[in-house]
């Protein structure tokens, strides 16, 4: 019987090799060391005294160093018990306490149809690499160079060049015998119903192949020349052969980087192709993407079917940190022993491919040696941006963080969770004085770290916070500077003052959560009450500069730029400001409201904490988490403030490679 690749994947998965090989002998327990799933005893196969044959759970294999017998779960059992093929398998699936499949026609003929499929869509990679060789694939070359690329790191990854034609793709393939409905189920044509005459789906584009955990090519990615096109990326449709949420950029590769590296390898996960190929060139090799995509759980799996502890790399802006956020909140019900996150966070404005382009790959080797584990960044952001001083302040805490780490499945490693939290709570809460003796309180400033030697715990470690991160909004909170929405409103308005003229009696009404807009807007207000209509954006801006705001106008233009929000620039028309500021403030009055129903909410829970209604509690706590819930998708519509408007142009943002 045929056995299909995703199933004998499956008993993989299900069963560890040190189950199966155990079995038969005895481990050395001086040399394994099961926490991490490493296995050493004398070998099976040849007569010896002291132990070298080596089996791995991670890469689910066995090595002997004395006779060379190498192997998987299978063959260890078709070597050592004379099995078959077939026999081994049912072994294994016994121990798995998973059935055998059925012989299955309809089964075996989609299996046959896959590998037809495989055929295809290598014949479309290569036509892809030769057309980027091609007159019409200058302008594709052009930009490879420019981003760095050698004729090397080209071929590796097998780059290649969509021409800007609706039928070129398909009738290369035709000329080759293929079908039709082979190349609709490959997802390289667009077709349907509607659609009379199908046409390629990728045009005028830098093709990146995407591999299987067998490297075979299964999907496309897409990178557009035009910049007039409407996505920039575009992957494959979903197939037979791909599931967008399955599958890792560069996976197959990555995990051959770590199992070369003697097991003592970590896998990084960073944005997009090409920072994986640009880490590639730089001689960091084990780095993956998700496809266009925020990380999903068969994702996560995927990285942990490589490493136990991955570290998940984001960019250090306000987009950055929400996503590491999101990263926190789909990492958490899976933990399992030994099994967890790093997170990494980049300089701001940086990506992996600008920090390893001029000086090579230390700059982002010390970014990943800074990266900091799951339960840090459990406790940075939920103390992030507020002071407990109060009672209130900090039983509202503690029953956040034991909500949060409710969700953890497994038993010992949510106890452990919730131990550790409360050990920083313990340290946290110790305000230190003068003379060095605790007096209660605590301040998300330092991250949690309370100088006080004295109120820490025995046996807690607390490590510091770095630099770069205590500064990051992920410690700091959002605010400590002013957020984008508040920069855009203030900004869009104090570059066209017309604005106040025509909307007074609502900008005066505008409540910044920042202190340091608070101050700003108040002298904002008073110059145009004085000036009147009249008053010009250069008249307001010296006014501005002489109460001492120039540092801070600075910073809002830089905030501004680096988010390509031309609209609230000098340069925006005045139909193009009008209608941002409209919509900005419209974001802006419903995160004020958001934000009052928080701080109702958490008062609430404090008061219902305090009096031990712990039903209350959780009905609160649901219904603060549907407040935040909206606060994220307000976040989203923010990038609805880009691009309302066209009679400005754009103006130009600081590089990001992309």
């Amino acid at each position: 019987m045929r056995f299909s690749n995703n199933f004998l994947d499956e008993l993989r998965d299900r069963v560890s090799i040190s189950d199966v090989i155990g079995r038969r002998v005895t481990w050395d327990r001086k040399k394994s060391n099961p926490g991490r799933g490493d296995f050493w005893a004398c070998c099976p196969f040849h007569g010896e005294k002291t132990p070298s044959f080596h089996c791995e759970d991670r890469k689910g294999r066995y090595h002997c160093f004395g006779c060379g017998v190498t192997g998987d779960h299978f063959r260890f059992l078709m070597e050592l018990d004379g099995m078959n093929f077939a026999e081994a398998v049912q072994q294994v699936a016994d121990i798995a306490g998973v059935a055998l499949p059925q012989p299955d026609p309809e089964a075996e003929r989609r299996e046959r149809e896959r590998h037809n499929l495989f055929d295809v869509m290598e014949l479309a990679t290569s036509f892809f690499q030769d057309q980027l060789q091609t007159a019409s694939g200058a302008k594709a070359r052009a930009y490879l160079r420019e981003r760095g690329l050698s004729g090397r790191t080209i071929e590796t990854f097998r780059l290649g060049y969509s021409p800007d034609s609706r039928n070129a793709l398909k009738e290369y393939l035709a000329s080759r015998g293929v079908a039709k409905d082979q190349i609709e189920a490959c997802g390289l044509v667009v077709h349907g119903p509607d659609i009379p005459v199908s046409y390629d789906r990728f045009r005028d584009r830098i093709m990146f192949p995407i591999l299987s955990s067998r490297d075979k090519v299964i999907a496309f990615g897409g990178r557009a020349l035009n910049p007039d096109a409407p996505a920039k990326y575009l992957n494959s449709n979903e197939t037979e052969l791909f599931q967008k949420g399955h599958v890792l950029f560069n996976f197959s590769r990555a995990r051959k980087a770590i199992q070369g590296a003697d097991g003592a390898g970590t896998v990084i996960a960073v944005e997009g192709y090409m920072d994986v190929i640009a880490l590639h060139q730089a001689g960091i090799e084990n780095a993956v993407a998700p496809l266009g995509t925020a990380l999903t759980e068969n994702q996560l799996a995927l990285l942990w079917k490589m490493t136990p502890v991955p570290v998940l790399c984001f960019d250090g802006d306000g987009a950055g940190f929400r996503a590491a956020s999101r990263a926190v909140d789909l990492a958490l019900p899976h933990l399992k022993p030994g099994y967890s996150l790093k997170i990494a966070l980049l300089p701001d404005g940086k990506d992996p491919d600008d920090l390893v382009k001029i000086e090579g790959r230390a700059p982002f080797d010390r970014v990943i040696a800074d990266a900091r584990p799951l339960a840090d960044m459990v406790w940075l952001r939920e103390t992030s941006g507020t002071t407990y001083e109060t009672p209130e302040r900090r039983a509202e805490l503690e029953a956040r963080l034991k909500t949060v780490t409710q969700v953890i499945a497994d038993e010992n490693v949510r106890r452990h969770y919730q131990q550790d939290m409360r050990d920083r709570c313990y340290a946290f809460f110790q305000k230190p004085t003068q003379n060095g003796q605790p007096t209660g309180g605590g301040r998300a400033r330092d991250g949690g770290r309370s100088g006080n030697k004295g109120g820490q715990r025995p046996g807690s470690r607390l490590a510091p916070v770095s630099d770069k991160l205590a500064k990051s909004g992920l410690v700091s909170g959002y605010r400590s500077a002013a957020s984008l929405r508040e920069s855009v409103l203030a900004l869009t308005i104090v570059n066209h003052p017309q604005l106040f003229f025509e909307d007074y009696d609502e900008i005066a009404l505008i409540e910044f959560e920042n202190r340091d807009m608070q101050r700003f807007w108040q002298t904002v207000m008073g110059v145009a009450a004085a000036s009147g209509p009249g008053l010009t954006r250069d008249e307001l801006m010296h006014a501005l500069e002489v109460q001492g705001f120039e540092n801070l106008l600075q910073a809002l233009e830089k905030q501004i730029r680096f988010a390509r929000l031309w609209t609230a620039t000098e340069q925006a028309a005045m139909e193009d400001a009008r209608e941002a500021y409209q919509q900005a403030l419209a974001l802006h009055n419903r995160a004020r409201a958001l934000t009052r129903q928080k701080h109702e909410l958490e008062r609430a829970i404090a008061d219902a904490t305090e009096r031990g209604d712990e039903a209350e509690v959780e009905q609160l706590m649901l219904a603060l988490n549907e407040v935040q819930i909206e606060a994220v998708r307000l976040d989203k519509l923010e990038a609805l403030i880009d691009g309302f408007g066209v009679m400005s142009g754009r103006i130009k943002g600081p590089a990001t490679g992309h």
